[in-house]
């Protein structure tokens, strides 16, 4: 299974499983020096925990 397949699997399963299929987001935070969540992709969602943003979903995904 090529690293590509993995990917797709990963975000097919997820998914199906009532979670919104987000596009990727980069590590490095872009004009934000105060951005400290910098660990396993959660950057852009950074105002959603903060209670600055609200989407219409509740789970998300992304590779």
């Amino acid at each position: 299974m090529t690293s590509l397949e993995v990917r797709q699997s990963f975000l097919e399963y997820f998914g199906s499983h009532d979670h919104e299929v987000v596009r990727s987001a980069s590590l490095v935070p872009s004009d934000d020096p105060t951005l400290l969540f910098t660990n396993a992709g959660m950057n852009q969602f950074k105002d959603l925990f903060l209670g600055r943003e609200r989407r219409p979903y509740q789970r998300a995904t992304s590779s």
